[in-house]
């Protein structure tokens, strides 16, 4: 007799494919379309968003490089400003404003500062000096004076921590001949002031 089922027996490939052959198609054409999709735009739609993101992430590099450096630009400037105010500021508060003034607080306040602490005020000179590539000019002073060490000392200090722009420039101290004689104090003093304006050259007309 014939059998109707028979198990185990292998099915062929080709009656699979024949039979889903319906569905098979459709899903081929799907998969089909999705690879072209994949190839033509997928990855070059990548591509082009990695190629746009590097551009964005160079672009920004250079804009925090530009930001910094203007930032130190910036500062450059308002400290060169800076230090020009400084200089004005101390040109027309500190220095002397002229030869006159620069003599007066290095010969009438000097003597005045001698006198208030028991200190003989001898002699002195003072010497004038131009300065070569500069505005200023330079005042010289050499004063003898001769008192006690303690009243020396507090002269020295009267000086060095005054309001006027005075500079020591040396101190030289030497005993007297008799055991009780005061000390002999030499003492070379400097200030500076703003130079006067050079005198306007005259026309070929000599007016």
């Amino acid at each position: 007799m014939r059998a109707l089922f028979t198990y185990g027996a292998e099915v062929p490939f080709a009656r699979v494919i024949a039979d889903h052959r319906r569905w098979l198609v459709p899903v081929g054409i799907v998969l089909a379309i999705n690879i072209v999709v994949l190839v033509a735009v997928v990855l070059p739609l990548r591509r082009s968003v990695e190629s746009a993101s590097a551009r964005a992430e160079a672009s920004g590099l250079e804009l925090r490089e530009a930001m910094a450096d203007l930032k130190e630009a910036e500062a450059t400037r308002d400290g060169q400003s800076q230090a020009s105010a400084d200089l004005d500021r101390f040109y027309a508060e500190v220095l002397p404003k002229d030869f006159a003034t620069a003599r007066r607080i290095t010969q009438l306040k000097l003597q005045q500062l001698a006198r208030s602490h028991d200190v003989s005020f001898d002699g002195g000179a003072a010497t004038p000096e131009t300065l070569r590539d500069s505005s200023l000019e330079r005042l010289q002073v050499n004063y003898e004076l001769s008192g006690d060490w303690d009243d020396i000392r507090q002269l020295i200090y009267a000086v060095e921590t005054g309001a006027d722009f005075i500079v020591i420039d040396n101190v030289q101290l030497s005993e007297g001949q008799q055991a009780n004689a005061p000390l002999s104090l030499t003492l070379d003093l400097s200030t500076y002031y703003r130079a006067p304006p050079a005198p306007r050259g005259r026309g070929a007309d000599g007016r």
